[in-house]
């Protein structure tokens, strides 16, 4: 979670989009609202370079969003997936798919 010495902005809309407003993250989250998934699956599955798919997943587990579970096994398996708090944004991503689903069918050329 952030903590008191870094700024969020007063804005409520503002606050949401600098936590969850990337196109990384909302794609990461869009993933992981179907199931946990690991770092080279979400890697294939977004096309995404290492770097930027670290620095997205570590800013997101840093701000609570997602859990990143390590298993002791040879070789370690890690996993990401939402946390309680990123659960919460389901009904926002699923509108987000609604929205895009209806410009889609009745708005785009």
């Amino acid at each position: 979670m952030k903590t008191k010495t870094e700024s969020l902005p007063e804005c409520p809309v503002a606050t949401t989009v600098q936590l969850i407003g990337t196109k990384w993250k909302l794609l990461i989250m869009r993933n992981l609202l179907v199931r946990p998934w690991r770092f080279n699956e979400l890697q294939k599955s977004l096309n995404i370079s290492q770097k930027v798919l670290t620095d997205n997943l570590r800013a997101m587990e840093k701000d609570g969003i997602l859990t990143r579970t390590v298993y002791p096994e040879v070789p370690p398996r890690v996993e990401y997936a939402l946390s309680e708090l990123g659960e919460s944004m389901r009904p926002i991503i699923k509108s987000l798919e609604a929205w895009g689903i209806d410009y889609l069918e009745n708005y785009k050329d």
